[in-house]
């Protein structure tokens, strides 16, 4: 059997999931260079002779391509190629027991928020001096910033409370001496991530304070935008979009799953809003910031979801014309109250209006995008892909919205930078643009 193991440690790690679990894989990487452990994030090498799964275990999907990428693995270190597999994140938070029997190949499972414990395999300390210091993965000019972990709401659908825990707040001066070490080495955009913004500051100050946080991220020298996502409807406190109003580095734009418009439904998913109250709070913002863009996610398929609450959810995403939107369809998830109801709507039948209500959204985009045509707007410009140039405009976060591409025969961009883009032509989610003037 080929062994490395005389072989200097090399790790190659690799996350599956939302950027919250990005995030924490720049974290253990940060943590493992700095006790001098050379580490890659998911390398296409197959030098490393350690590698660390950082799992999804959100819905059945996920749950799939994290076993799948586990056994991928496991079947490497059966051939002799690969001294170590550990495994962490929210799949193993949750399922390790069951797991470890099922993978032994795996040397060892870890949850969510047992990074100190995956250190010691290394014989290696968690630095606590390295607090809000990570290892980007993203490009240089853009990052995720976790402001909380976990979340007190109680969907009926969502295990992420399971295997994240309950709402925890990050200390706003621990967030901004992370955003100034992340500004200091070129970021000019920062994500805010949480599993639920709008409670940030309830456990630790007794209120929330996201607005206070935005105001102490504005002064930020070096940051030019600041994105919020993933925002709760329910009670929401509208002191956010004064907030995002009055600071100019505060992008015009809202991540707000609402996951349905059926008042039976909402009730249903016990997501404490029905569709009047839904309405309102979205004419309240839209008054307050009319050029904002929304973006949502709806759910299909939910148990017992009729024709009569798909057709009112189609109803709903046509008359409000959300900026950006995304659907994806009811996952059964165990120990969820959801659990309790009959998953009656065949998987074709999900996917079917799934396929439908992005079609209407599609339909909405492709109009909005035309009345761009014409228009002048700032730019951010994340990569080269082909012969374009390809960027962002506000109202849109990275790999998830629509993106500007400008022909890089006729015109020259640098990545990371701003520029003013004249809006030349549209598709349903792309715009098409030359540059007239670099910030």
């Amino acid at each position: 059997m080929k062994t490395r193991s005389f072989k200097k440690d090399k790790v190659n790690v690799v996350t599956l999931g939302c950027s919250k679990n990005l995030v924490d894989s720049e974290v253990m990487m940060h943590q493992l260079r700095a006790n001098g452990i050379s580490v890659e994030h998911e390398s296409k090498k197959d030098d490393s002779n350690i590698v660390i799964v950082n799992t999804c275990g959100f819905i059945d999907r996920a749950k799939e391509e994290s076993i799948q990428t586990i056994l991928d693995f496991a079947s490497i270190k059966e051939s002799g190629d690969l001294d170590k597999l550990y495994v962490t994140g929210c799949l193993s938070q949750r399922y390790r027991d069951e797991l470890k029997k099922e993978i032994p190949e795996v040397d060892a499972w870890f949850g969510t928020l047992e990074l100190p414990a995956l250190l010691e395999r290394f014989n290696a300390d968690y630095k606590s001096e390295l607090l809000g210091e990570r290892s980007l993965t993203t490009p240089p000019h853009y990052a995720y910033v976790k402001i909380s972990e976990g979340c007190n709401r109680k969907c009926s659908f969502c295990a992420i409370p399971l295997m994240r825990g309950k709402h925890i707040s990050k200390p706003i001066e621990e967030l901004v001496t992370e955003v100034s070490k992340l500004a200091a080495n070129g970021v000019k955009e920062v994500m805010l991530i949480a599993q639920e913004l709008t409670f940030y500051g309830l456990d630790i100050y007794k209120k929330r304070r996201l607005p206070e946080l935005l105001e102490a991220f504005n002064d930020i020298d070096g940051i030019e935008w600041i994105r919020l996502h993933y925002a709760y409807p329910s009670q929401f406190p509208i002191d956010i979009i004064h907030a995002m109003a009055k600071l100019p580095k505060v992008c015009n734009y809202l991540d707000m799953p609402l996951q349905h418009a059926s008042s039976n439904m909402l009730k249903s998913m016990k997501r404490n809003i029905d569709r009047p109250k839904t309405e309102l709070l979205l004419n309240e913002i839209r008054s307050l910031i009319p050029d904002i863009a929304i973006r949502t996610t709806m759910m299909v398929g939910f148990p017992g979801e009729t024709e009569e609450d798909f057709q009112e959810l189609c109803d709903f995403v046509q008359e409000q014309r959300f900026e950006r939107l995304g659907v994806f369809t009811y996952s059964h998830e165990e120990s969820t109250k959801a659990h309790d109801l009959e998953d009656d709507i065949d998987p074709e039948l999900k996917n079917e209006r799934a396929a439908q209500l992005m079609e209407i959204q599609e339909s909405i985009s492709y109009e909005k995008n035309q009345e761009k045509i014409g228009k002048t707007m700032k730019v951010l410009f994340d990569r080269v892909e082909g012969q374009h140039f390809i960027g962002r405009t506000e109202s849109d976060s990275p790999e998830v919205d629509n993106e500007v591409l400008v022909d890089s025969a006729k015109n020259f961009a640098r990545i990371g930078d701003f520029a003013d883009v004249k809006i030349e032509s549209a598709d349903a989610f792309d715009l098409f643009g030359n540059i007239i003037s670099e910030k």
